[in-house]
């Protein structure tokens, strides 16, 4: 089978970069033969992996963090079509994150998530697709593996992203950077459309549309995803008292918050999610896999067993 391995160097605080050579020859000895490439900036996983996709390449194995797999798996898609349906997605996950490989019970550290390429076993799982406004305000397109979600963890998200204690900090930078935005994130109401299920606005702390569990560092935002049954996870949080949201992070932590009465859970296959007139100027942030692609209005759909995932 032909393979790439899409190595981001800056990952693990440079670290990656630094163990490509050993990476690549140690996946070599499980995968077979590859090809490598190197990314240099955002959004280059994904022009790599929809190049070598065009050029015949069967597999492609990202070697980073979620933010990494998040651009691959955005380059298996072209113009919202797969480029080759049959092509595989494979991870080394090696960044400061981890959350999306926590869904699959794959362990942390390189060692784990090699055993599972060379185990050779296939699934195909769902891909969520969403539009929305770029900062230039244009239309665009991305995909995500993990989770999209938009309010408080946008506005997160881009702090995390802008900020240096990232790449040295790893995930407690997430919980860092949440407890600080209660006091500065203003709540935004925000139409929300799911399916035929409920159609209203909402003052929105966080919502979270979710293919898999967990996101910002290990929070189990929807403890019952399952990234194969042709549905994404919705899960509603509204404003609430700052000490109420404080206490609750620690419930996102196991995922015990879906039983509180402030929040409320749906499974669908589409939300439109609208900011009212009153939020006219007060953007509402989109974050996916630990991106900051944009801000609403925004639609989220599922893609039904879009990519085969070797895990």
């Amino acid at each position: 089978m032909k393979t790439l391995a899409v190595i981001n160097p800056h990952s693990a605080g440079g670290k990656t970069g630094r163990d490509a050579q050993s990476i690549a020859t140690r996946l070599a000895e499980v995968a077979g033969p590859i090809t490598v490439a190197l990314t240099n900036g955002p959004m280059d996983a994904a022009r790599i992996t929809t190049h070598a996709l065009m050029e015949g390449f069967e597999r492609v194995v990202a070697v980073g963090g979620d933010g990494t797999i998040n651009e691959v798996v955005n380059g298996f898609f072209q113009d919202g079509q797969a480029i080759n349906p049959e092509a595989e997605f494979a991870l080394l996950n090696l960044g400061t994150g981890g959350d999306f490989r926590k869904t699959f019970d794959i362990e942390a550290g390189f060692d784990a998530s090699l055993e599972r390429i060379a185990e050779g076993r296939v699934r195909r799982i769902d891909v969520g697709r969403f539009t929305f406004v770029t900062p230039a305000g244009q239309s665009g397109m991305r995909h995500f593996a993990n989770i999209a979600s938009f309010g408080m963890s946008g506005h997160v998200v881009d702090r995390v992203n802008r900020s240096p204690l990232k790449r040295a900090l790893g995930g407690f930078v997430y919980t860092w950077a949440s407890v600080t935005a209660l006091f500065s994130y203003k709540a935004r109401p925000v139409r929300l459309k799911v399916d035929n299920l409920f159609d209203d606005v909402v003052k929105i702390s966080t919502c979270a549309v979710c293919n898999g569990q967990f996101f910002g560092g290990g929070m189990r935002v929807a403890p019952d995803a399952a990234p194969d049954d042709g549905l994404l996870d919705v899960i509603i949080m509204a404003d609430a008292p700052k000490a109420n949201v404080l206490k609750s992070l620690g419930d996102i932590k196991s995922g015990a918050h879906v039983n509180n009465p402030n929040v409320r859970v749906f499974r669908a296959k589409s939300v439109i999610a609208t900011p009212v007139e009153a939020t006219a100027g007060a953007a509402v942030h989109i974050e996916a896999d630990g991106e900051s692609p944009g801000r609403l209005p925004a639609m989220f759909e599922v893609l039904p067993k879009a990519l085969k995932f070797r895990a």
